[in-house]
Formats: structure tokens, C-alpha cells, sequence
């Protein structure tokens, strides 16, 4: 746990990306309405969940309301409340919601980061913003030894993710996709957004399917 908390304390702490800390930092200024009381976190967001898990949770960024003003990843906004009520009825979460820093969610055999570790504006990293953030994900690969299961959420994971285990030639995304990398196996599910699932895109049983294939790999 103490290199994961040296890792926590670096991404919190990193500046390389000037649009991405210009971004983090107005948006925790220029609050929205609803959280004008609060005070957002503003940073880098850690990865965070179980030390020995055998699953990976890997989503795009930080959401602007949501991580990026609590300091959790997916937690705070929609989106995480579909990932938390999937991975809690697949028993890889102690409750349903993730409120805050400070709630007593708990990850059991998972742990949940993204692959740019800022939130972008209009919720889209540039490549070279996701490349800067490669050693993150590296040193988190190193440290998480006992992941057997990387669950990519949306396309631009999946990119990371199969960069990382050099993965040649990539396999086109698409929900349910499941191919080897190296030590682990990749699985993709559309990302829980607003955009995916208020059109029906991306649906509660879609997910929990995801959930339970990864279950059973990690088994």
C-alpha cells in the first residue's frame, strides 16, 4: 500500500499537461450550481479499490462534476452510479453508490482508474494527454501483480490498455469483446455516460453480462 499511496500522491500532484490542469483547475473555480458548497478536488485523480485485485476497471478520464470534484474516480456523477450498482450486484463492491472520498464504499478484488488521470474538456483527452499519463498506468500495472482481468470501458481504454500490453495488430472495439494481452485478458463494455446509457446504447443487463464474464475469469 505505501508505493500505491506514493503513486495516489504523484498523479495528484502532476502538472505536465497545461490543458488538462488549466481545465481541472477552472472548473473546480467556476463550480456547478448544484455543488457550490463544496470544495473540489481539482487534481490528479488516484486510482483507488483493492491492492490484490484480480480486476481492473479501466474507464476514459475524470468526469468534470464528478471525480474531478470529489477526488474518486466515477464517483459523484451518473456514470459511476451505473458502474458501483454493476460491480456491487457482481459482488465486487460493498454498496451500490459512491458518494465521496470518505463513504464506506469498499472494493472487493477490483480496483477502478482511467487512462488520463485529468479531466479533459468536452470529455476528450488528446493522444499525446494519454501517453503522458503511461507512466501511471505502468506503475499501477506493476503494482496491482495479482490483476488477471482488464475491464475497458469505451474505446479510448481499450487503446490504452492494449498499448500498454502491446497488443498487435488491436482489435476493433466493441462491447463484449474479449481477446488476450500478455497475462491478462481484456474485456470491453461500452462506458456507462449519459450519452450511452439514456439512449439505450449501453443497458443494466449489458453491463451486469460484462460483470459476470469478468467474474468468472478472475475465478
Amino acid at each position: 500500500m505505501d508505493d500505491l499511496d506514493a503513486l495516489a500522491r504523484d498523479v495528484a500532484g502532476c502538472r505536465q499537461c497545461p490543458r488538462l490542469v488549466e481545465w481541472r483547475e477552472q472548473v473546480a473555480r467556476d463550480k456547478r450550481a448544484a455543488f457550490l458548497d463544496e470544495d473540489y478536488w481539482g487534481r490528479g485523480v488516484p486510482g483507488f479499490g483493492d491492492p490484490t485485485a484480480r480486476l481492473w476497471v479501466l474507464g476514459l478520464a475524470p468526469g468534470a462534476h464528478g471525480a474531478n470534484r470529489t477526488g474518486r474516480m466515477f464517483t459523484g456523477d451518473r456514470s459511476g452510479d451505473w458502474l458501483f450498482r454493476a460491480m456491487h450486484r457482481a459482488g465486487f463492491a460493498t454498496q451500490a453508490e459512491s458518494v465521496s472520498r470518505d463513504d464506506t464504499l469498499a472494493l472487493r478484488g477490483a480496483w477502478v482508474s482511467s487512462a488520463v488521470r485529468c479531466a479533459p474538456p468536452d470529455n476528450k483527452p488528446l493522444p499525446e494527454e494519454r501517453d503522458a499519463c503511461r507512466g501511471f498506468l505502468l506503475r499501477e500495472r506493476e503494482l496491482l501483480g495479482e490483476v488477471r482481468v482488464v475491464l475497458c470501458l469505451g474505446g479510448f481504454a481499450h487503446a490504452a490498455a492494449c498499448s500498454e500490453w502491446r497488443v498487435r495488430p488491436r482489435p476493433k472495439f466493441a462491447h463484449g469483446l474479449e481477446h488476450a494481452a500478455g497475462d491478462v485478458t481484456v474485456l470491453c463494455s461500452y462506458h456507462p455516460s449519459q450519452q450511452n446509457t439514456f439512449t439505450g446504447r449501453l443497458t443494466e443487463p449489458m453491463l451486469d453480462a460484462v460483470f459476470a464474464r469478468a467474474r468468472e475469469l478472475c475465478r
